[in-house]
């Protein structure tokens, strides 16, 4: 897993994007950031990203729905997806994975651990897919 990864990256909080764009790009990943569903679903026409990672709760379109519309583009449908989130109920979890979410990583996070993070739900899903 040397290889520059590209995360399609949903957030609205413009702080929250930096923290994790500073998190991520000197760990071998290349994001594209959105700050918006909207934002997301017009960059995610022009690439093949290794990964979706989203925030859940937006204003206009959510997570959820973000994930949905992202999915019906043919290039996306079985690109791996992480939810960020701050609410982890069991509940909650089981709607995040009935959409296929492989994980979700809980707000606050902590930067320095996000890259082993991301980086572990990767490999899982790699070795359940190999």
């Amino acid at each position: 897993m040397n290889s520059i990864l590209t995360i399609l990256y949903v957030e609205d909080e413009e702080d929250i994007r930096e923290v994790t764009e500073f998190a991520l790009e000197d760990e071998g990943f290349e994001l594209i950031p959105c700050a918006s569903g909207h934002d997301a679903l017009e960059k995610a026409k022009d690439i093949q990203p290794d990964l979706l990672l989203l925030d859940m709760m937006m204003p206009g379109m959510d997570g959820m729905t973000t994930a949905k519309k992202l999915r019906e583009l043919p290039h996306l449908a079985d690109v791996p997806l992480v939810f960020m989130t701050a609410k982890i109920q069991s509940s909650e979890l089981e709607k995040y994975r009935a959409i296929g979410a492989l994980d979700v990583i809980g707000k606050p996070f902590d930067a320095l651990e996000l890259p082993n993070q991301i980086r572990a739900i990767l490999q899982k899903f790699r070795n359940n897919h190999s």
